[in-house]
């Protein structure tokens, strides 16, 4: 197990950007998923992924929502799913995401689901129509789907990031509550190896576990990012990187330090609790270029 800090990242930097880039050399992420109940949250995912320095960002949601999303955020391109009588995405949305994904580097998919959205049939779809080499994060319902889809995640080697909460993580490994308090490393550690993907328990201390046996610790941003639209902001954070070309493991580990830390920043200049998720994003680029990394 190694301390997911300042010396673990200087000695694990991100893929450079030349200045002579353009913004389709700096990666492309598609993030899919919202609801009518919460159209909103894949701003909050575009923003971070954009902050954290992919070039694009596109974003498929529940055609409704498709309009004010695109007001909402300018910088994005926005491309509408079909939806059920629930609000939540269809299981046609999966055709949909597919057609889409030629033009990604990564995919996030799952920001803003509910239960009541055909998650798994969507979930099967991508990972059966997804080109071998493109990395993929799963997060909120999504990550229930994958229980049943654990072959499938495996054959994509590696390439699978899932971002379970505490709840989350106990519905994907059929858990009780006891074995995630009082062993979270083994548990996530077994859960990377049962899926082979990298998996990122979301708790007050953070774990990453990836398939080659690294197992990596985060201290905790505090507890202000237990609040609405934390969570969509670090899988685009990771999304971006991803698009970036950091690799699925070395991408977890910056988006939850870069996550974590901006929230310490906001923290120490409102509080500890009370700021709002949309408020981190803006932070992320400083802290890159702490470490030379935009």
């Amino acid at each position: 197990m190694s301390p997911l800090d300042s010396a673990w990242l200087a000695a694990h930097p991100l893929p450079a950007i030349g200045q002579e880039t353009d913004k389709n050399a700096r990666g492309r992420m598609l993030c899919a998923g919202g609801s009518l109940t919460v159209p909103g949250a894949l701003a909050l995912t575009g923003e971070a992924a954009l902050r954290a320095g992919a070039g694009k960002a596109l974003l498929a949601v529940p055609e409704p929502a498709r309009l004010g999303l695109g007001i909402a955020m300018p910088e994005a391109a926005v491309f509408p799913l079909p939806t059920n009588d629930e609000g939540e995405l269809a299981g046609k949305a999966g055709e949909r995401i597919a057609a889409l994904l030629d033009r990604c580097d990564s995919l996030v998919l799952g920001p803003g689901m509910g239960e009541r959205s055909a998650a798994a049939t969507i979930l099967r779809h991508i990972l059966a129509e997804a080109r071998a080499d493109l990395p993929i994060l799963l997060d909120a319902a999504v990550i229930a789907g994958a229980r049943g889809c654990a072959d499938a995640v495996r054959a994509r080697d590696g390439r699978v990031v899932l971002t379970p909460h505490p709840g989350e993580m106990i519905a994907l490994m059929e858990c009780d509550a006891a074995e995630l308090r009082d062993a979270p490393e083994e548990l996530v550690r077994r859960a990377s190896t049962h899926f082979g993907a990298v998996v990122v328990l979301k708790q007050a201390e953070t774990w990453i576990a990836a398939p080659d046996g690294e197992l990596l610790h985060y201290r905790g941003g505090g507890p202000g990012l237990a609040t609405a639209g934390s969570g969509d902001v670090l899988a685009g954070i990771l999304g971006g990187l991803l698009a970036r070309g950091a690799s699925p493991c070395l991408a977890a580990a910056w988006a939850v330090w870069l996550h974590g830390e901006a929230g310490r920043f906001v923290a120490e200049e409102s509080g500890p609790i009370g700021f709002l998720a949309r408020e981190l994003p803006p932070r992320i680029p400083s802290l890159l270029a702490a470490f030379g990394t935009r």
